[in-house]
């Protein structure tokens, strides 16, 4: 007997009533998190009475877009929409606080333009997660300062003084500034957050911080209350240079040239032109710091549209050129000597690990891999092992002249700490690096070694300062590496006590030397500039960086040809690629002139659009990267 089947009843869809709209401005224009990248401009929706009272500028809602309910922000309630044809309503309000102002929702717009991405890519970097618990006790404040005046503050670059520490210089700035109303201070990483904030507990200041250091409730909770509070100091990493501040006035970029100031995921954005455009659309004053100014800034401070503002010093600083390629030449383990007497000596070693490279002690060769890949050692007697397949050669054998004469070209710090603590026998040796920083040590003897950004702090300072193997800090195979390096070496010396000594391993003429004596980078900066501009290279001109597959590479390549050639780009556009890049893609590079940038960038932004129409994957795509 046959079973028999339930009945089932068909499921009547009914569609949402709609509630009555608003009397008063009843339009909200919304950015809408479409998660589509062509769908990147602004919608109308009406407004339903019952959340008149709530909806303004600013507030997180949740919309109907086509068949789901997504997230999105208002930009502005206005009585009438601009396109003709039905509107649907906002679904409900996901918080009642706002969450931007008008002047936040202008530098996302502007950002957004300037990185040829969709606007809600920026949000997502601007705005913290939220939180409803926080929602629900947050109380805001009933006394927002009202801004009286524009800023006439000028801009200027604060190069930091040697033997203090720069975030106690950075306090002082920090200090002057918060006379005059809010200030916002970003810096590039979590270390340096902690430094500034430890420097103003110290006196007493009170500040918000925004990094990631927090949970998410509390840095949500921070993000609400500098949108409220008046004339606070909000300390933060990247994303904090969006932060929507009460009575802002000023806006304090900490170490500018720091690779971490460059946004890592889409689009790619940097603080210090964030903060120029902040500045241009609230009239802020911007102060940025460090020890070398980027070749950026360098290039306003060259044409007068940036003060420079330098201090006078000379440092004992020497050279000591090594010639047979030792770590340490012969000259300076007197001055060593001498300064571990009286305190730590730093040694700055350009690698971490072991052995970096090897080379056949006979004919020089450099050992490779069958793969291509070159040969490092990872420890003390560990066999030689390709960095790129992780194949281990522990009976070595050079491909050239078929000799067993392995020799580490590349030193990394464990190989340096081993030659070091032999020749400087008795010390303490302190080693900083990787996963193993240490932020401060104490000032007694010892040998210290650091790889660059892990140098520990000393109180007083250090007796001397080595920077082993310094042709190499100016020798890697990217655009930024002598600006890097300037900022390190300087950076480094500038940790000695008044009374110390810089020791670089370093050809005699080489004029960095010259340059920590004086404490002035001017003249190697000026130089730098001008091979820039003879050769068309960054500050002087602008450049979009696209990473795509192989198989494509040709074709947008002769694209952009095409374009340049129908004078749909224009002519000062230069296409070079495409180059090999990593996990089988290829990278092409566009150079154009700075006036130039609007059009450019509009027709990557388009060739993003039509792309996502065609329904094909993405470009990545990055405006004025920090290197490539």
């Amino acid at each position: 007997m046959a079973t028999p089947r339930l009945f089932r009843l068909k499921a009547e869809v009914i569609p949402r009533s709609e509630k009555q709209s608003a009397k008063q401005f009843p339009v909200a224009r919304i950015w809408v998190d479409t998660g589509v990248f062509h769908l990147d401009q602004p919608y109308d929706y009406l407004i339903p009475e019952d959340l008149s009272e709530i909806i303004s500028t600013g507030i997180r809602v949740q919309v109907p877009f086509g068949t789901r309910e997504v997230e999105g922000i208002v930009i502005e309630r206005k009585e009438t929409a601009d396109k003709s044809g039905r509107l649907r309503q906002i679904s409900k309000v996901l918080s009642v606080h706002p969450i931007a102002t008008p002047q936040s929702l202008a530098l996302v717009s502007a950002v957004a333009q300037r990185w040829s991405t969709n606007p809600y890519d920026v949000f997502r970097l601007a705005i913290p997660p939220r939180v409803a618990s926080v929602d629900k006790t947050f109380t805001p404040s009933t006394h927002m300062a009202i801004r009286q005046s524009l800023s006439t503050e000028k801009d200027f670059f604060y190069a930091f003084k040697p033997y203090e520490s720069p975030a106690f210089q950075i306090c002082a700035q920090i200090t002057k500034a918060a006379k005059k109303g809010a200030v916002l201070v970003v810096a590039p990483d979590e270390r340096d957050v902690n430094q500034i904030a430890h420097y103003l507990d110290a006196m007493g200041t009170s500040f918000l911080r925004l990094d990631s250091s927090l949970s998410r409730a509390d840095r949500y909770e921070n993000y609400l209350k500098a949108l409220n509070a008046p004339d606070c100091i909000v300390l933060g990493a990247r994303s904090a240079i969006f932060a929507p501040i009460s009575n802002l006035t000023t806006v304090i970029v900490y170490k500018e040239n720091s690779h971490e100031h460059f946004e890592k995921r889409s689009p790619g954005c940097n603080v210090r032109d964030i903060a120029l455009l902040r500045r241009d659309l609230e009239s802020i004053a911007v102060i940025f710091s460090g020890y070398v100014p980027s070749m950026e800034l360098s290039a306003l401070i060259d044409t007068r549209k940036l003060q420079y503002e330098n201090h006078s010093f000379k440092l004992n600083a020497q050279s000591f050129s090594s010639d047979d390629g030792t770590l340490l030449p012969g000259r300076i383990f007197t001055n060593i000597r001498k300064a571990l007497k009286t305190g730590p000596v730093l040694f700055m070693v350009p690698r971490k690990g072991y052995g970096n490279a090897l080379l056949c002690a006979h004919c020089k060769n450099l050992a490779q891999c069958s793969c291509g890949g070159r040969l490092s050692i990872g420890y003390r007697n560990a066999p030689p092992i390709c960095t790129v397949c992780a194949q281990d050669y522990p009976e070595w054998m050079c491909s050239w002249c078929d000799r067993k004469m392995p020799y580490i070209a590349g030193r990394g710090i464990e190989r340096a700490a081993e030659e070091i603590s032999r020749a400087f026998n008795g010390y303490p040796l302190i080693l900083s690096y990787g996963d193993v920083i240490k932020s401060n040590i104490p000032h007694k003897p010892a040998l210290v070694l650091a790889t660059p950004g892990a140098a520990p702090t000393t109180e007083n300072g250090y007796s001397a300062v080595v920077i082993l193997e310094g042709l190499s800090f100016f020798s890697h195979p990217d655009i930024r590496a002598q600006e890097r390096a300037r900022e390190l070496f300087f950076e480094t010396a500038a940790m000695i006590e008044p009374k110390g000594e810089v020791l670089l391993s370093i050809p005699d003429d080489h004029p960095i030397t010259s340059s920590i004596v004086k404490w002035n980078p001017g003249a190697m900066i000026r130089r730098e500039l001008t091979e820039r501009d003879e050769v068309a290279l960054p500050p002087y001109v602008q450049s979009i960086v696209i990473t795509c597959a192989i198989s494509e590479a040709t074709n947008i390549v002769n694209g952009f040809k095409r374009a340049v050639s129908d004078s749909r780009l224009p002519s000062s556009v230069k296409v070079f690629g495409p180059t090999p890049a990593l996990k089988g893609e290829s990278r092409i590079v566009i150079y154009f002139d700075i006036q130039e940038g609007e059009r450019v960038r509009q027709f990557a932004h388009e060739l993003q659009r039509r792309r996502s129409i065609a329904k094909k994957p993405l470009l990545t795509l990055r405006v004025d990267p920090y290197s490539f």
